[in-house]
């Protein structure tokens, strides 16, 4: 079966601004088909395009590969549609928001140990002494 406006790996990466590895990768991993050949060549379709798109997008907003993979179902026509794909994303931002509240405890630590070494007042070290109290904290 010929494809009409096929492309080459190169092609789609450029494209999408996806690693050429990372297209392989999925491919392996089942998140994109395995691409008809040219050849020796790997020939990609528009729709491989839009769905390495969604991907990608899904990817930079922090999505597991699991959770693209339930989002790509769900989007090609899952049951449940849009409540499911609302719960995913609502199981996702409560993620995000424990991720953003340790990062924002990271950065009062880090904070106060830089002010404490720029003061200069604690023989030893301020940060390594944080990060100890905080390691005997957590065991």
């Amino acid at each position: 079966m010929a494809m009409t406006g096929a492309i080459q790996i190169g092609e789609l990466s450029r494209r999408t601004g996806c690693n050429i590895e990372t297209i392989r990768y999925y491919e392996r991993i089942g998140l994109l088909p395995i691409p008809q050949r040219r050849g020796r060549y790997r020939s990609y379709a528009r729709e491989d395009v839009a769905r390495l798109g969604f991907v990608r997008r899904a990817r930079e907003l922090g999505f597991t590969l699991d959770e693209v993979r339930a989002l790509l179902g769900l989007a090609v026509g899952g049951e449940g549609g849009c409540a499911d794909v609302r719960a995913l994303a609502a199981a996702h931002l409560t993620d995000v928001r424990a991720r953003i509240a340790d990062l924002k405890r990271m950065e009062r630590v880090l904070t106060d140990s830089v002010r404490a070494c720029d003061a200069g007042l604690d023989p030893g070290c301020p940060l390594l002494d944080a990060l100890g109290t905080e390691m005997r904290m957590s065991v």
